[in-house]
């Protein structure tokens, strides 16, 4: 506590040690392996591991579980491990077990966070500023925990009584209150909570001492508990445009073994000029072209894969020295065959495309990759997007993300 009265918020918010621990057990009832249920393209832990690596305030994201599965994603997200022993890995053994055990190991490494962040895999609707203002929030009231929580002002609450029937709790029939009369009630979400250790570790639970509370909507409340929850988080997260963190997936980009492209619409601005003699030209852009020029000497491989039939596809790319496919009505069958001829698996491959007729492929391999006028599904889709239309800079992008501070090729 003594931290609280010798040190400002905003001086304990940027030396704070935050740890973050993500409980992920093995077994589940509602949902066989939930915690590696795909959802919107990857595993639900890792839109937590996100959220936490992404937020400003933490210093170490830990996944605490019992099962090797997890804990091969956990590090492949980048989180830390802690192996939790059977005997409080059973679904009956409390979150707060997982805690205190995870807060030992921690002590005998040396680590004595201020502060300790439980963040429950099943809240995927969560942002890293989600994680940041919960710890600001403790901070900022000098709470000793804090939790998130939907808002709201009435709802009638009614109890089954045995003998009485349905009975109301929280406001009498006769008496409604109008809704803006009532007081703002908060509903844990169970997404975040923040405490100091020592609350955890004297009262054996994740509340205690001067509590406040974070808000979060509705939407973001959504827990996945049962397999008709997945339709409707993946829905609303696919509408939300949640997806990977640039940073994770720029640094997924650089492991790559192959970079396919699309032609129109990537190397294009996706408009043709026809001639009137009917001779068809498109506008390239010549920073897409030293950008190809950069990845060829960084040694990646790449390829063109177009269903086009157009010569102008075909010379764009003999002058670029890029092999090129075109004329693809599957494009994803000729992938597959393009995957065996090089002995690749779809996870080292990247595939960079703006249409429908590309979601197929971008679905399919390791990483997907749009410009930002692509089609809206794609755009949906796709896991890095550039800040460039097609045509004017946007391979060039990828391009300077690939190469990161590789600066002897600019």
């Amino acid at each position: 506590m003594g931290d609280r009265s010798t040190h400002t918020a905003s001086e304990l918010i940027d030396t704070a040690e935050v740890v973050v621990i993500i409980p992920a057990r093995g077994g589940s009832k509602g949902i066989p392996r939930k915690n590696l249920l795909r959802l919107c393209g990857h595993p639900l832990l890792a839109w937590s591991i996100w959220a936490a690596r992404n937020a400003r305030h933490v210093t170490r994201v830990i996944v605490s579980t019992d099962d090797d599965e997890i804990a091969e994603v956990s590090r492949q997200y980048g989180a830390d491990v802690l192996m939790r022993p059977v005997e409080i890995s059973g679904g009956k053994a409390s979150s707060e077990s997982a805690l205190l055990h995870a807060l030992e190991q921690l002590q005998q490494q040396g680590c004595n966070p201020e502060l300790i962040v439980f963040l429950q895999a099943t809240s995927p609707i969560r942002h890293a500023r989600d994680v940041d203002g919960a710890v600001e929030r403790l901070l900022n009231e000098q709470a000793d925990s804090c939790f998130s929580a939907c808002s709201e002002h009435f709802t009638g609450r009614w109890r089954y009584d045995v003998g009485d029937g349905v009975v109301p709790v929280n406001f009498q029939p006769g008496a409604r209150p109008m809704r803006q009369d009532y007081p703002i009630e908060y509903l844990e979400n169970g997404s975040i909570y923040v405490m100091r250790p020592d609350i955890l570790r004297r009262q054996r639970s994740r509340m205690g001492g001067k509590v406040a509370v974070y808000p979060m909507n509705a939407v973001q409340s959504l827990q996945l508990d049962e397999p008709e929850d997945v339709p409707l988080i993946e829905a609303c997260m696919s509408a939300l445009s949640m997806r990977e963190p640039q940073s994770c997936a720029v640094s997924r980009l650089r492991k790559m073994k192959l970079l396919v492209f699309d032609f129109d619409g990537v190397f294009t601005d996706n408009r043709v000029y026809v001639s009137s003699t009917g001779e068809e030209s498109v506008c390239c852009s010549r920073s897409d072209s030293l950008g190809l020029d950069y990845l060829k000497k960084a040694g990646l491989e790449m390829l063109v894969l177009s269903t086009e039939t157009s010569s102008v596809v075909a010379q764009r790319c003999r002058k670029l020295r890029l092999e090129c496919l075109p004329g693809q009505g599957n494009k994803l069958d000729a992938l597959q065959s393009v995957l065996i001829e090089r002995g690749l698996q779809w996870d080292q491959i990247a595939y960079m495309g703006n249409d429908l007729n590309d979601l197929d492929c971008l679905r399919r391999v390791g990483l997907a990759i749009a410009p930002n006028d692509a089609h809206p599904e794609v755009l949906r889709t796709a896991d890095l997007l550039t800040e460039q239309a097609g045509g004017h800079g946007a391979i060039r992008q990828v391009a300077d993300w690939y190469l990161g501070d590789k600066r002897e090729w600019r």
